[in-house]
């Protein structure tokens, strides 16, 4: 990886590995209007240099060098599903380039932003249906990419050529040898990406979550009393949305939770009593 630091003269000095991207695409700047004062493959030495520049020609000296805020810069949101992008779709080749060598950890394992993966996160994100500022992937489909390719030097796993274009999209990454059933996400997965977006799992809590399913079963009851359809079906759908994301909170998912209960009653016997099913003692 080589560093290049730049000056737009009367303007800027600034830093990045990606002229083309940083400097023309996203700042506007043709490769005439600027010049590159410094290259280095020392991100902290390149750093350093360039807060140096900074000051040599009077310009604003950045608070942090480089170095130090290149893996904080983007504040992604990983859940067991997904990993959110604080960004729109058409930012984001900016904000990974901004970020690369940056790495974060999901249930799938942990990933990180290098060229060969920026190249596959581009082809395969999808926007936000909740908030257009904002886009993800899903962790599945980006581990099953790990698996078969090294991210690092541009070659698959059997040493072939690292693919280039619409061959390394998400349907190629398995090459038909795995099911990626995250790619249709359920509505669960649904769920969970809403909840996430909005802070739940950051600040909610286990307690509040439970109430507010005594709540919600409390308006299943009157509606069902007061034989009112629609509004069963909103209040089993609500139960089932917190339900989701009490599981969460309690670090387990809603998926596992239904399967730990339907083990437990998949081969129970027993009657019904009075439009209850009782279960043989």
């Amino acid at each position: 990886m080589k560093y290049y630091i730049y000056h737009i003269p009367g303007k800027k000095i600034g830093m990045t590995c990606d002229l083309q991207n940083r400097v023309t695409e996203q700042q506007g700047y043709e490769p005439h209007e600027y010049e590159v004062l410094a290259e280095s493959k020392d991100v902290d030495f390149a750093s350093w240099m360039e807060l140096q520049l900074q000051k040599q020609f009077g310009y604003k000296v950045d608070r942090k060098p480089y170095n130090k805020l290149k893996n904080n810069n983007m504040r992604i949101n990983v859940t067991e599903a997904t990993t959110t992008f604080p960004c729109p779709v058409n930012k984001l080749k900016g904000q990974l380039m901004d970020n690369m060598g940056m790495k974060w950890k999901t249930d799938h394992g942990e990933f990180s932003i290098t060229k060969n993966t920026i190249k596959w996160i581009l082809d395969n994100v999808k926007e936000s249906m909740y908030n257009i500022d904002r886009c993800y992937i899903y962790n599945k489909a980006f581990a099953r990419f790990y698996d078969n390719h090294d991210p690092y030097n541009g070659k698959t796993k059997t040493g072939g050529l690292f693919p280039t274009g619409a061959d390394y999209r998400v349907e190629k990454c398995c090459n038909g040898d795995c099911n990626c059933e995250n790619l249709n996400p359920t509505h669960f997965d649904l769920i969970r990406e809403w909840a996430s977006e909005r802070g739940l799992y950051d600040k909610g809590d286990p307690k509040t979550q439970t109430l507010k399913l005594m709540e919600e079963a409390g308006e299943i009851c009157r509606a069902v009393l007061k034989d009112k359809r629609d509004d069963v079906i909103d209040g089993i759908g609500d139960c089932v949305v917190v339900l989701t994301n009490l599981a969460k909170l309690a670090d387990t998912t809603i998926e596992d939770c239904i399967e730990v209960a339907y083990n437990e009653i998949k081969n129970r016997k027993g009657k019904m009593d009075n439009g209850t099913f009782k279960k043989d003692e």
